[in-house]
């Protein structure tokens, strides 16, 4: 059985590992994991990659645990389906609610975005502010990774539960998500903050407003940047780089295929062509 230092609770038979050229899984409940595809573009670019974002039951940030646990488990067994070989948890609140418990269930490697996030953070600063949802907020998580990291750095987070809605309607330039995001920071700018984590992978779409109301000073930290370079770690520590052709990337929703397809294309740079996939209970069939 394999474990690493990235996957502490993840054990898995080597026998029972994909091929080498089989697809990573994506997942996210809408376009925020379309931050860490493009970065996986950027760094792994000889991979096929399957995404599935949960866009009917989005924003996960005001769900329960058990409500987003639910949620997980039906992507991951249709991921499994899909036969994938890993699975990049794009998505900070299910990270914080369901990694550590999805990972004793399914055997295959799943990889969150909180803990490469974390350890980026105490790299750069000491004063650290953390933007997520109000789940991943109550969660505690990126408090608890960053003080695992380094207990002397100091932590503050805010719950931001307006950011994915109006990051999903397209409303990134819209003044009104400019006042949202002021009022979002300005408790973290009054505890003197020397690093910004983005802690929703929709935030990074935030980039420009964030960037207009933070000091110069402020470092942005990406968790999906340091994911994908955990992902390659892995995929080098396990063997099963592709080392074929890519295949076209796979996209699949729960909600709206067109909805997805129109806001994605700003963010890929090409409209995808989107599955529309439906989870009745324990059974999946496409639409």
């Amino acid at each position: 059985m394999y474990s690493s230092p990235i996957f502490e609770a993840n054990f898995y038979h080597a026998s029972e590992q994909a091929p080498q050229n089989a697809p990573i899984g994506i997942f996210d409940s809408g376009v925020g994991g379309l931050t860490v595809l493009r970065q996986l573009y950027r760094h792994l670019p000889q991979e096929s990659v399957i995404y599935f974002g949960d866009t009917a039951r989005l924003p996960y940030g005001i769900r329960s645990q058990a409500e987003i646990l639910q949620f997980v488990r039906e992507i991951l067994t249709w991921m499994q389906q899909q036969q994938v070989k890993m699975v990049i948890m794009a998505c900070n609140t299910s990270s914080a609610l369901a990694l550590e418990i999805v990972r004793e269930e399914f055997n295959l490697p799943i990889l969150g975005v909180i803990l490469p996030g974390a350890k980026a953070a105490v790299q750069q600063g000491q004063r650290i502010g953390v933007i997520a949802t109000p789940a991943t907020a109550k969660s505690n998580a990126y408090r608890h990774a960053i003080l695992e990291v380094d207990a002397n750095a100091q932590v503050w987070q805010v719950g931001c539960p307006e950011f994915v809605p109006l990051i999903e309607q397209n409303r990134i330039h819209d003044p009104y998500t400019t006042e949202v995001a002021r009022s979002y920071l300005e408790p973290l700018l009054a505890q003197k903050i020397d690093t910004l984590v983005y802690g929703c992978t929709h935030y990074p779409h935030l980039a420009p407003v964030l960037r207009s109301l933070l000091p110069s000073h402020v470092k942005l930290i990406d968790p999906a940047v340091h994911v994908v370079a955990a992902c390659a770690q892995e995929l080098d520590l396990l063997g099963i780089r592709n080392t074929q052709p890519p295949l076209p990337t796979r996209f699949a929703v729960s909600g709206c295929a067109q909805h997805f397809a129109q806001s994605g294309v700003q963010w890929l740079g090409y409209t995808p062509m989107v599955e529309e996939v439906c989870f009745t209970d324990t059974t999946v069939s496409h639409l």
